[in-house]
C-alpha cells in the first residue's frame, strides 16, 4: 500500500514505523505521519503527537479520541502537498495543503503548522489556516 502522506513510498517504509513508536527526526516527518495517522484512523497516534498547549489536548480524552475517529471515518484523505518546511532545533514550521473530502464535500485547506520539540520528541503545537 502507498503511504497516505503522498511521499510515493510504501506505507511500511514511510509512516508505519512512526505509528509503531519510532521517534520522528524532524517536524516534517511528524507532519506527514500525522496526516497518515488521520487517514488510517490512528487516533491514539494523533493524541500522542499533540503538544499539551494545543487547544484540543485539554479536552476529555475519550471524547477527543471519538471525535478524531469520527472525523477520520467520514473523511477521504486525497493528497498531501508540502509547500514549505522551516526546520529548527526546538521550533519548526510546515506549510501544507491537505486535499480532503468530508462526507462528499471538498474541505481542502492550507495550513501553517507549528511544531515544538519536547523531551527530544516533536509535537504538533498549533496551526493557522491560510486558505
Amino acid at each position: 500500500m502507498q503511504c497516505p502522506c503522498s511521499s510515493n513510498l510504501p506505507y511500511e517504509k514511510c509512516c508505519k514505523p512512526f505509528h509503531e513508536g519510532k521517534i520522528c527526526d524532524n517536524a516534517l516527518q511528524l507532519m506527514r505521519s500525522r496526516y497518515s495517522g488521520y487517514a488510517l484512523n490512528k487516533a491514539s497516534y494523533i493524541m500522542e503527537t499533540t503538544h499539551p498547549d494545543n487547544p484540543s489536548y485539554g479536552r476529555e480524552t475519550k471524547q477527543w479520541e471519538e471525535d478524531i475517529k469520527r472525523f477520520a471515518e467520514n473523511t477521504s484523505f486525497e493528497k498531501l502537498e508540502i509547500i514549505d518546511f522551516s526546520d529548527g532545533e526546538k521550533i519548526a514550521y510546515v506549510t501544507f495543503k491537505a486535499y480532503l473530502k468530508h462526507q462528499g464535500q471538498d474541505v481542502s485547506f492550507t495550513e501553517k503548522s507549528m511544531f515544538e520539540k519536547v523531551d527530544n520528541k516533536w509535537l504538533y503545537k498549533k496551526g493557522e489556516i491560510t486558505s
